[in-house]
């Protein structure tokens, strides 16, 4: 992926105008009168055929629920180097665990952050003869043992999230007029619930600035909770970036591809990236993935506005399919080469299984 140059300054685009915010939506109107959630469905359709990004408050996640993850995470990245590197995603076949600065790709160049990769805490499933490859992505997280309340936190946090999702899920489907519970079977059982904690170190040694390189999310929905630094920029029609300021109190909400196929493009999936601080001054930042079963087939969504999807993006350099866990695995094996090298050598190839 070629790199794309950072905009300006913080909230304006390459012409110098401020650029417009995100939509703020607020989740809470859901437990309204008919005529507040009448006005929370048209934000959200909105938002999300639109840029496909927006802001969400009344969320129910209490300020103490967040200082806490928050703590935990800085103090996590605070640990000894040695004690990050305990729990080391090179030890795991199920791609959980610490990742280096440096050591992750976005389409093939190299992003300047570090991150530990948690999941719901299941056993781990080494695919039987047979079985496809993707279930190696369900197994036990790695905890430092040095910090015992990061795992009460970090599981904590899944729960909830994965609660506000699965309620956002429901009204945005609503907003479209499809069946909110459309989806319910796919989640059913465990869905692929994850999170990352991430830090962004400042500019690269080269003076690189990719944070993270542009790309989309493969799931359904994703909830990011983000520091008061900013760097987080959406992709807008015309080729500029929208720069995203810090909003206390809310998640930046991002669409992902599923959904974006599922509607044939009617919802919409929008490319984003991370822009390194300068200098040497950090970034913290939580992004939570809320997908359904690895196994779970997604089938189209029946919905009466179906006639005005205008299409889901092509990518011949990443197909997607209909099966999630074929679209979770290619992304990690080629996010994640030292992993897939020393666990699934006979993946390498299989990206597009």
């Amino acid at each position: 992926m070629t790199q794309q140059a950072p905009t300006p300054s913080p909230g304006t685009t390459p012409d110098g105008p401020p650029a417009a915010a995100l939509p703020v939506i607020d989740l809470s109107l859901a437990a309204g009168s008919a005529r507040e959630r009448a006005r929370l469905h048209d934000d959200l359709r909105a938002a999300a055929t639109g840029v496909g990004f927006f802001q969400l408050v009344g969320h129910g996640v209490t300020p103490a629920e967040t200082a806490a993850l928050t703590a935990a995470t800085h103090a996590f990245f605070a640990l000894p180097e040695a004690d990050r590197l305990s729990v080391s995603n090179l030890n795991s076949p199920h791609f959980r665990g610490y990742t280096r600065t440096g050591d992750e790709r976005t389409g093939g160049s190299q992003d300047w952050r570090d991150q530990l990769d948690i999941g719901a805490e299941l056993p781990p499933h080494v695919p039987a003869p047979g079985e496809p490859p993707y279930w190696w992505l369900e197994g036990p997280n790695q905890w430092p043992r040095a910090l015992p309340e990061l795992r009460t936190a970090a599981l904590h946090w899944i729960d909830r999230l994965g609660a506000v999702a699965e309620r956002l899920l429901h009204e945005l489907l609503a907003s479209i007029g499809a069946p909110p519970d459309f989806y319910d079977r796919a989640f059913a059982g465990h869905p692929h619930l994850r999170l990352k904690l991430v830090r962004y170190p400042g500019t690269a040694q080269d003076g690189a600035g990719q944070g993270v390189g542009a790309h989309k999310d493969y799931g359904f929905i994703t909830l990011l909770l983000q520091d008061g630094v900013g760097g987080l920029q959406v992709a807008r029609a015309d080729g500029s970036f929208l720069e995203v300021p810090p909003m206390e109190g809310a998640f930046v909400v991002n669409l992902g591809e599923l959904l974006e196929v599922a509607t044939d493009g009617y919802l919409k999936a929008t490319s984003h990236r991370v822009v390194s601080p300068p200098g040497a001054r950090e970034r913290f930042s939580v992004p939570f993935f809320y997908n359904p079963r690895l196994d779970a087939h997604i089938e189209p969504l029946e919905f009466p506005l179906a006639h005005h999807a205008p299409g889901a993006t092509q990518d011949p350099g990443n197909p997607l399919f209909a099966d999630f866990g074929r679209n979770e695995l290619k992304g990690y094996l080629r996010a994640h080469p030292e992993v897939t090298r020393r666990h699934h050598a006979g993946l390498l190839d299989a990206g597009s299984r």
